[in-house]
């Protein structure tokens, strides 16, 4: 079996990581400094956001050059020596690889806005006009008039993030050849991000999938190939029924892709982010089983909360005041027991949560765009915060909370992104001497995935899919079932589940409660429970 589907990712925002210069910014030698707190978690692969050479107008989304790092990061001989360092602690590196555009400073871009013969011209996507009304994912329109070019540049995210044309095979070819180079070095692979979107038809204002899964295709069979690497992509547009197509083996494109579709769950259906509903959790118990079931033997889920654009998970959907720790525990044991690959967004296994900062404080450009475009368009500013408050990406950007210290140990200057004023009770530092801490629960699940193979391969079902509050399956291979039951909000429940015979791997409070016949679930209780049926091992 591929060794990344037993494995659990973690990914780690090098901004905000740790900061070994005390400049404020978080570096790659700040990320050597804390490589024996990630072994001591447990976990297998190291997923690093970029590092690239870039002006940082999307926090390095917007890559200038691919084949150099960013001062403000460390160099190339930093990032050389990180590898070295995560591989003889025996975990992994896998880097971001952002191929759906380039930063307007790259090169490329620079010499197609300069001359209209320019060989660079037919790398992106240009037009005399405001071809179509598409908007950008960031706000406004995604055509961009250059009066250096005398044209409009086409750009689904920042107007100095324009896209790629990937119908020009040579840019393609220079893609691959950089893909190679690193690969070249010892990476372990890449998380392509909004790889989904490559296969473009702009004056169609849609994407051509089958376009997509042609150039995936083709460079995997350039760079994948033959190498042991795990490739991941972020495909926003993917649904369950699509999935497999991406990762399937048979068709030689990807390992994995990151699945959206919850993610919209607490979003007014057709609205945007910005809108906000109360989740229902019979939706996110039937995104999840539709995913498990789709991808079982005919390609592999990735497992995830939380990342660098998604807010923390236990202000989301838990519950981060009274019932913080075991809400966080909760929302992670239904993760972790599901089938696929667990990516641990960094300090969601201290139960980090969301912040409120004053307007001013707030970094992020979707955020900065939204509250022009929201003011534009007659919103309150107390429904623009509460938007913001709930959703906004700087709610995951604050830096790692170390220990009590100043800045919660992350920088002895000034941070670039202010700290969760919640540090001094939410860090590593107290968080690994507390036996109950979130982050022994996650050690603990990480563990559990290396024991039991029902966890990694065993089938799934839902059960109980009626209850209002209630999450809970199974999961069976061969003579083993695993059961994971999880009261989703804070009121009590029963549930009438006998758990006679079956043995608790994890639980988040001490011990359960059987009463009455039925189990006693307490706010935000979760269990996970393991028999063997008809034999004394797991096959």
């Amino acid at each position: 079996m591929e060794w990344w589907k037993r494995s659990v990712a973690y990914q780690v925002y090098p901004m905000s990581f740790c900061d070994s210069n005390n400049d404020g910014m978080g570096d790659i030698r700040g990320i050597i400094n804390k490589l024996d707190y990630l072994k001591l978690l447990g976990i297998d692969v190291i997923w690093l956001t970029p590092v690239y050479a870039s002006p940082l107008d999307d926090n390095g989304y917007d890559i200038s050059d691919y084949y150099a790092v960013n001062p403000q990061f460390g160099t190339l001989a930093d990032l050389e020596e990180l590898l070295r360092e995560v591989h003889v602690r025996g975990m992994k590196l896998i880097m971001d690889l952002v191929v759906n555009h380039t930063s307007d400073e790259h090169v490329w871009f620079k010499s197609a806005v300069s001359d209209v013969n320019s060989p660079y011209r037919d790398y992106y996507i240009f037009s005399d006009t405001i071809a179509t009304a598409q908007q950008s994912f960031f706000s406004g329109s995604a055509w961009e008039y250059s009066t250096q070019a005398q044209q409009y540049y086409f750009h689904q995210f920042s107007k100095r993030q324009p896209d790629l044309n990937w119908d020009n095979a040579k840019m393609r070819g220079e893609i691959y050849a950089m893909i190679n180079w690193w690969l070249d070095k010892g990476l372990d692979g890449f998380r392509l991000d909004v790889i989904d979107l490559v296969g473009k038809l702009p004056l169609e204002e849609r994407v051509d999938l089958a376009k997509t899964h042609r150039f995936l295709q083709e460079m995997n069979s350039a760079c994948f190939a033959g190498r042991d690497v795990l490739t991941v992509g972020e495909t926003p547009l993917a649904t369950a029924d699509s999935a497999w197509l991406f990762s399937a083996a048979s068709r030689r494109e990807l390992s994995m892709v990151f699945g959206f579709e919850f993610v919209a769950l607490d979003e007014v259906a057709g609205e945007g982010k910005w809108e906000l509903c109360q989740l229902q959790l019979s939706e996110l118990k039937a995104v999840f089983s539709k995913w498990q079931i789709a991808l079982h033997n005919n390609g592999w889920n990735s497992l995830f909360w939380s990342n660098h654009d998604q807010p923390r998970i236990v202000s989301r959907f838990g519950d981060d005041n009274e019932y913080r720790v075991v809400s966080a525990k909760m929302l992670a044991t239904l993760l972790h027991g599901l089938q696929g690959t667990p990516y641990i967004y960094q300090g969601e296994e201290l139960g980090m949560t969301n912040v409120k900062f004053e307007l001013d404080e707030y970094a992020d450009i979707e955020t900065k765009n939204m509250v022009k475009e929201k003011q534009a368009a007659g919103w309150s500013m107390a429904k623009i915060m509460a938007g913001i408050y709930a959703k906004g990406r700087d709610n995951a950007r604050t830096p790692m909370q170390w220990d009590a210290t100043a800045n919660a140990g992350f920088s002895t200057g000034t941070p670039w992104l202010a700290v969760n004023p919640n540090y001094p009770e939410i860090n590593v530092a107290e968080s690994i001497v507390e036996a109950n801490s979130v982050f022994h629960y996650y050690q603990k699940l990480i563990k559990l995935r290396r024991e039991h193979e029902v966890i990694v391969n065993g089938d799934y079902k839902l059960i109980f899919p009626d209850h209002p509050a209630v999450f809970a399956y199974e999961r069976t291979h061969g003579p083993t079932k695993l059961t994971v039951i999880c009261n989703f909000y804070q009121p009590s429940v029963e549930l009438a589940l006998d758990i006679y015979g079956k043995s608790i791997l994890a639980a988040n409070y001490a011990e359960p409660i059987f009463a009455n016949g039925k189990l006693q679930l307490r706010p935000f209780e979760a269990l996970m429970l393991v028999e063997i049926t008809g034999a004394d091992v797991e096959q």
